[in-house]
């Protein structure tokens, strides 16, 4: 009795789909899957990269705002080599130093305006540098969330091309014979979709994270600034 139903077979896979793609839906593919490899190798490590820079900030500002002298918190800043508030203090400090802003009894400048000065532009150069380099690689994920899926719209346009031609050529318009190009073009919105949606997510997180630390380098340079002029006041 079973044998009045015969079993439907299997439809090929996606792998085989891909495998009996043309060359054009192909490249295609290839070139979404290296964008998406790409986009996840950035992630990855740039996720490892701000994660550590939170938690080294949080950590230096609490020594900082606690009260820390500047001389313990230079032996700190070691620690912490993610931290671009911890950039901003080592520089500061070098500054600082060659300035001999803290002892100006030894024969350097006098603690004034033009010297704080000096110091905030160094400050304002080295975060420029900072966020110079938190937005790295940031710029092909977004490259890749924008463009991702008008590649694999074309490769849709192909695919559904294809159909037509191969029912232009065979005069029928079977299911056979427009099936193999409605696939790869399904195949080819995916994979855009795929490339696209993570490098979109994770573009708008990091960048969220960038302006984050931005906002901290802004405060620890006024601060800074203000602990110097504090300073200018007491010695004059």
């Amino acid at each position: 009795m079973l044998s009045a139903f015969p079993l439907a077979q299997a439809g090929p896979s996606v792998l085989d789909l891909v495998l009996d793609a043309g060359i054009v839906a192909k490249f295609v593919l290839l070139l979404l899957l290296l964008a998406s490899i790409a986009s996840w190798g950035i992630i990855v490590a740039r996720a490892r990269v701000f994660r550590a820079a939170a938690r080294e900030t949080r950590a230096f500002l609490g020594r900082f705002h606690g009260g820390a002298r500047l001389a313990e918190l230079r032996d700190l800043a070691e620690k912490w080599p993610h931290s671009p508030v911890v950039a901003l203090f080592k520089a500061a400090f070098h500054e600082v130093s060659q300035l001999s802003l803290e002892s100006p009894q030894s024969g350097g400048r006098a603690l004034d305006e033009e010297a704080i000065a000096d110091v905030e532009r160094m400050i304002a150069r080295t975060a420029a540098a900072n966020t110079r380099d938190m937005e790295r690689s940031l710029t092909f994920l977004a490259t890749t969330a924008s463009t991702a899926p008008f590649v694999g719209l074309f490769g849709t346009v192909w695919g559904i091309m294809s159909s037509f031609q191969n029912i232009g050529m065979t005069g029928a318009a079977s299911l056979e014979t427009y099936a193999p190009g409605i696939a790869e073009a399904l195949i080819a919105t995916a994979a855009g979709l795929v490339a696209a949606v993570p490098a979109a997510v994770a573009y708008n997180y990091f960048l969220r994270q960038v302006r984050v630390l931005s906002i901290e380098m802004e405060e620890f340079q006024y601060d800074f600034t203000h602990l110097l002029e504090k300073r200018r006041r007491r010695v004059g």
